[in-house]
């Protein structure tokens, strides 16, 4: 039920994705699905949840490195997904009113369900690393979502801010989670937590707190972090609605929710969460008064909101932990439909601007009178929701022990924050919907669809609901987060409007009075539509950002100047020194002691001495292009034939193979250089250039020496005896590719993939056009041209008969690729890139999309039957003809690796073959 609930989002995201052509009705019933069967699971689940039973689903992924696809879901978690997929739901619905005709509904709704999706998958991950994963996707699909009218300048400025920012706070928290599975010796979330004394011990304890709590303070918008947030307002208001209420700002505090028991109960996690969590209580909701945007208004007071939540989990307390979880609810409601009847007032008023607006509720007093309970809601007043929880934090201030100092301060940030909160949210009933107005407004304001003002209703119901029963709506809901975050440790409490006269009452009385004297004061004493306000915080980030341009434009002139030799001698200079000076010692040790080499044979001498000979004859003619890649291709095939002799024939077909690919490429390429290099006339430069180039292949020479003659019982025996046995295959070569180190392989040939997308993209501008033709053979040659096209069939045969024989003998998916690619090859050399393109049509950049995607399923398809990823299962099959076929599930992934490196091949080809030849046309004209 768990893989169906993580599933649900991303399978309608490419439903969506993948639906073209159809109505803005069809895709919003598409994404609402997610959220309306996620629920639905949500309710098969509540049963366990709430009996206390911690649900776990668990696939071994990477269990060496301590990373498995475990899925957990406990009361904590099935909160928060009952909010993600609950107001995800609502959202879905207003988004469908929202978005105008220019805006892409497909594409907005594909967003929406990868962040959902994304949510989802962190707050069920069973494992550290897993929510780590998840927690940079939210900030990858969140960067999409907020830039989403990426026509706007302030919308993609916020979402780079936002991305920065929060992708900052990930590397910081994958630091943290990897001192943590250090610390614990596991990175199970289950080990984790049970490990608190453990990691409060350690001496990594506060190194490991540092750098969880930067990426919860970047999450959750937290001083000094806090300036992207309003910025990223400028997102539509759905997106608004959903992200800053109720999900991706709410990941940080659920971080400090579910790490409490592991990393709470020191004074350093007091002082550091609990300090930091007032000066952003106080901060946000200081500013938010000043605001003219309502978003911007309600940005502010999202970060003095989440500012509280950080505070209560800084005391650490049990009950200021429930207080916390409280608020997250409470804040997630109210919030989300203040942000979905700001976007009404854009969407029909053409303004969120406050000093054009006002006495609104005369025009629509529907919308009017949710806003406005929303926003009672938010200051705390009683019989709302807001005020519960906001009751509970003044009295869990004013019970802090054995911090009398902290008890004051807090007491009086909490009293301060109180008589803001008051202030901002009267500012944003007076100035809209009362008062005079609204002013100059090019439209007469009305009511929205009474579809799109539901989920504003729903939302501000249960907040009405919530503060006058809470005991019967969100009582059970609330025990059961708090069991899921503290665990035995959880009091008992109960929800309740009245508790007598008390000094928290006595203290939002005295917020609601001194709040209400605030906003009066502050009105008559300045005018609030003059003021300005400033970011400090956006500045440094923008005065950052282009000092960070500057420099890399600075460098990137004096580095990459457009001079190629240049850049090579750079990368070699820097690569022999990373990799020379570490390994000098070691390679001299390997040295010292060595045995006498076993001796070679005539042929092994022939082999290298043709090799060096071919070395050094490219290096004599290399000022002659053609004859220098002839003899090139000589030392190549030297190096095929020494891999024969030393019985390694996959590599002598690989190394072969890519010689026959990469001189025809590298021909086709001399077609647009000069016949003969220029000669360089700079002795010192030339002496430089030797020296770096005897000092890297000496070097390369003696670690190759040394580890030669280094012992033998290496791991390759363990190879040889586990290859057949685990991974049905008798070619160790292809079964290290294929399984022992198939990540490595999937990650080889997504950088090959990289490569020919790279050299298409370099190359595309300089096509030809249809009427232009590609220099090609001199004369005709019909009896070559007839010859290719008896390759085709000739080379398909063998490229299939390699491709299945290579998990068992020589072949396997890279070489058989390149083997169908040969006579592809041949083609574009004798009769030109047209009549290639005539006879033998391919999109190739789809497929290497494809290739990689089978590489993909092939290495996920073993998480099926709760094996590692990647793992190979077998078959024999009985062929009438051909007799028994030995297949294994490895074959799925080989068929991504064959597709890939067929694609990318023939697109590096097609795109070379079809730029324009400038030299011939200029010499032309």
């Amino acid at each position: 039920m768990l893989e169906l609930l993580l599933a649900l989002p991303f399978v309608l995201a490419l439903v969506v994705g993948l639906s073209a052509n159809a109505s803005r009705r069809t895709y919003a019933w598409l994404a609402g699905l997610a959220p309306l069967l996620g629920l639905a699971v949500l309710v098969l689940l509540a049963g366990d949840v709430f009996d206390g039973t911690i649900l776990k689903t668990q696939y071994a992924w990477i269990p060496e490195a301590g990373l498995d696809f475990s899925l957990r879901m406990d009361g904590l978690a099935w909160t928060f997904a009952l909010m993600v997929l609950g107001i995800g739901g609502l959202v879905v619905l207003y988004a469908h009113y929202y978005l105008s005709a220019q805006d892409s509904p497909r594409r907005f709704f594909t967003y929406l369900l990868l962040f959902m999706g994304a949510m989802l998958g962190m707050v069920i991950a069973g494992n550290l690393l897993l929510l780590v994963v998840f927690w940079e996707l939210t900030s990858i699909s969140s960067f999409l979502l907020i830039g989403f009218w990426s026509y706007r300048q302030d919308a993609r400025q916020g979402a780079r801010m936002a991305l920065t920012i929060t992708g900052l706070g990930g590397l910081a928290l994958l630091g943290g989670v990897l001192l943590i599975g250090r610390i614990v010796g596991s990175y199970d979330l289950d080990a984790v937590l049970a490990s608190g004394d453990l990691i409060r011990a350690s001496h990594l304890y506060p190194w490991a707190l540092g750098l969880v709590l930067l990426g919860v303070f970047t999450k959750s918008a937290q001083f000094p972090f806090h300036f992207w947030l309003p910025h990223a307002m400028a997102a539509p208001t759905p997106v608004s609605a959903y992200l800053h209420s109720a999900t991706m700002v709410k990941a940080g505090v659920f971080l400090l929710a579910r790490l409490h028991p592991a990393l709470a109960g020191t004074d350093l996690f007091f002082y550091v969460v609990s300090g930091i969590g007032a000066t952003t209580l106080l901060i946000g909701a200081w500013f938010a008064i000043f605001q003219h945007d309502i978003k911007g208004l309600l940005a502010y007071s999202t970060i003095s909101h989440l500012g509280l939540i950080t505070l209560l989990f800084g005391l650490s307390t049990d009950m200021a932990v429930v207080a916390g979880l409280f608020h997250i609810l409470n804040h997630a409601t109210f919030k989300a439909s203040l942000f979905m009847a700001a976007g009404i007032i854009d969407h029909e008023c053409d303004t969120r601007d406050m000093r054009r607006l006002g006495n609104l509720r005369r025009y629509m007093p529907m919308t009017s009178a949710l806003a406005i309970i929303a926003s009672l809601a938010m200051a705390g007043i009683p019989l709302l929701n807001g005020f519960l929880s906001k009751e509970m934090f003044f009295a869990e201030a004013l019970e802090i022990g054995n911090h009398a100092t902290m008890r004051i301060v807090i007491s009086i940030a909490a009293l301060l924050a109180g008589i803001f909160g008051i202030a901002y949210s009267l500012r944003f009933v007076h100035d809209t919907f009362f008062g005079n107005g609204p002013r100059a407004l090019d439209v007469v304001p009305h009511e929205p669809p009474r579809w799109m003002r539901i989920p504003v209703g729903v939302l501000a119901i249960m907040c009405v609901i919530v503060g006058i029963v809470p005991a019967l709506t969100v009582g059970p809901i609330l025990h059961t987060m708090a069991r899921g975050t503290l665990g035995a440790a959880t009091p008992q409490f109960s929800l309740a409007v009245w508790h007598g006269f008390n000094l928290p009452l006595m203290m939002s009385f005295a917020s609601l009075v001194l709040g209400v004297a605030l906003y009066s004061g502050l009105r008559r004493l300045l005018d609030f539509h003059g003021v300005v306000t400033r970011s400090f915080g956006r500045n440094a980030f923008h005065f950052n950002v282009e000092a960070l341009f500057a420099l890399a434009r600075r460098f990137t002139a004096r580095v990459a100047n457009g001079s190629l030799q240049r850049s090579l001698f750079l990368m070699i200079l820097i690569a022999l020194v990373l990799a020379g000076v570490p390994m000098f010692g070691t390679t001299m040790s390997l040295l010292v002691g060595l045995g006498t080499p076993q001796p070679m044979s005539m042929i092994g001498w022939t082999l290298w001495g043709l090799l060096v000979a071919a070395t050094i004859g490219t290096v004599v003619v290399h000022g002659k292009r053609l004859t220098a890649l002839i003899v090139i291709g000589a030392a190549g095939l030297a190096v095929s034939l020494i891999f024969v002799y030393l019985s390694a024939p996959d590599l002598a077909l690989t190394q072969l193979l890519v010689e026959m690919v990469t001189i025809a490429l590298m021909m086709m390429a001399l077609n647009y250089l000069p016949k003969q290099s220029k000669v360089m006339r700079r002795p010192l430069r030339k002496l430089r250039d030797i020296g770096i180039s005897v000092v890297t292949g000496g070097g390369l020479a003696v670690l190759a020496y040394a580890m030669m003659m280094s012992p033998a019982d290496t791991i390759s025996s363990e190879l040889l005896v586990r290859s057949l046995p685990e991974a049905y295959g008798r070619n160790v070569v292809n079964v290290i590719l294929v399984d022992f180190r198939g990540f490595d392989t999937f990650g080889e040939i997504t950088v090959f993939g990289i490569a020919a997308l790279v050299v298409h993209a370099l190359l595309a501008r300089a096509r030809l056009k249809p009427d232009e033709v590609m220099p090609g053979p001199p004369v005709h040659l019909p009896i070559a041209a007839d010859l290719t096209q008896l390759l085709f069939p000739l080379a398909l045969t063998v490229s299939i008969y390699l491709f299945l024989r290579g998990h068992n003998a020589p072949g396997g998916g890279f070489i058989a690729g390149l083997v169908f690619a040969v006579p592809v090859l041949v083609k574009y050399v004798l009769q030109g890139a047209r009549a290639v393109e005539a006879t033998f049509g391919f999109d190739y950049l789809r497929g290497i999309a494809v290739g990689l995607l089978l590489a993909v399923v092939g290495g996920v398809g073993s998480w099926w039957f709760g094996l590692p990823f990647m793992t190979s299962g077998h078959l024999d099959l009985e062929l009438p003809v051909v007799g028994l076929l030995p297949l294994a599930s490895a074959l799925v992934f080989d068929t991504g690796v064959y597709v890939v490196v067929f694609a990318g091949t023939l697109l590096m080809l097609s795109t070379m073959g079809t730029v324009k030849h400038r030299q011939a046309a200029e010499a032309a004209a």
